[in-house]
């Protein structure tokens, strides 16, 4: 079974600025008390404003749509940055404890090729038509550990890098991840392994995590130490780890976190989610040679 627990390095606890994510600042908006870096600071009779509350004269903190500030890879600052983040591990607990109260759940949930194998025609997993097994998988654990691990992980990764690319952007990543993991599981692993977790979309929020390290000139050292003893762990025979999850993950998270926060301001959007799109199909096209090959 997919049994991934990755351990990540918590971002950095310095506020950044609402207009420039990139920059750490001790500073807020005395009005809508948002962080704001010096080049944002408009001085005022107390303390300091940021630009958009002195634009609007409201002290309401909120600016007209087209004025709105932007992630560094084009997506909208919001309130909450952690919001799909919590979000996500709520439905992995709720997950968790529907599967503790009928462990008889889990067999409707987790990912395998195909039941019964060769030479008989499959009549369940996805070569048996459950393709739904590849979404269903990412939010199944069986071991407290296991899920105890993981949802660390997805905290400690998640929620900075979801305030770094936009919600939609986040989201993206976490899902072309899972299921590319998913589907490089099914290509390789035996058609009667069954495999669960959320570590293949942790390990590409992971990728995309030392991309955007990279890409803000931090000190690498951290996540590539991080890196390598995830990986060995992954290797380990006794851990009875999906290595295809968490090797799947991570190449499409590092491949869709560098469209995230490289794509060229003028076709960002496209881009961005063209390279998710990409990735998605590759992953498709593996999926279809595994399943020509179980039927």
């Amino acid at each position: 079974m997919d049994q991934a627990a990755g351990s990540a390095q918590e971002a950095r606890s310095v506020p950044v600025c609402y207009r420039h994510p990139d920059r750490e600042t001790g500073v807020r908006c005395t009005r809508c008390e948002r962080p704001i870096c010096p080049e944002c600071m408009v001085s005022a009779s107390v303390g300091f404003q940021c630009p958009d509350c002195v634009r609007d004269g409201s002290g309401t903190g909120h600016a007209p749509q087209v004025s709105r500030p932007r992630t560094l890879a084009g997506g909208a600052v919001t309130a909450d940055p952690r919001l799909l983040t919590k979000i996500l591990i709520g439905i992995n607990l709720a997950v968790f404890i529907a599967i503790q109260a009928d462990r008889s759940l889990l067999d409707d949930v987790v990912l395998y090729g195909a039941w019964p194998p060769k030479p008989f025609a499959p009549t369940s997993g996805v070569a048996g038509g459950e393709w739904y097994r590849f979404v269903t998988s990412m939010f199944a654990h069986e071991q407290y550990w296991h899920i105890g691990f993981n949802m660390l992980s997805l905290w400690w990764v998640g929620g900075p890098l979801e305030a770094a690319l936009g919600r939609a952007r986040y989201l993206a990543v976490y899902f072309v991840s899972g299921l590319a993991g998913g589907a490089l599981t099914y290509l390789f692993a035996s058609p009667t392994t069954a495999s669960l977790g959320a570590s293949g979309a942790i390990f590409g929020l992971f990728g995309a995590t030392a991309v955007l390290m990279r890409r803000l000139n931090y000190d690498m050292r951290p996540v590539i130490a991080l890196l390598v003893i995830n990986l060995i762990f992954t290797f380990n025979p006794s851990m009875n780890i999906s290595w295809e999850a968490h090797i799947g993950g991570l190449v499409a998270g590092v491949i869709t976190g560098y469209a995230m926060v490289h794509a060229p301001r003028e076709r960002r959007s496209l881009v961005q989610y063209g390279t998710c799109a990409v990735v998605l199909l590759l992953s498709l096209a593996l999926v279809l040679v595994r399943t020509a090959q179980l039927t």
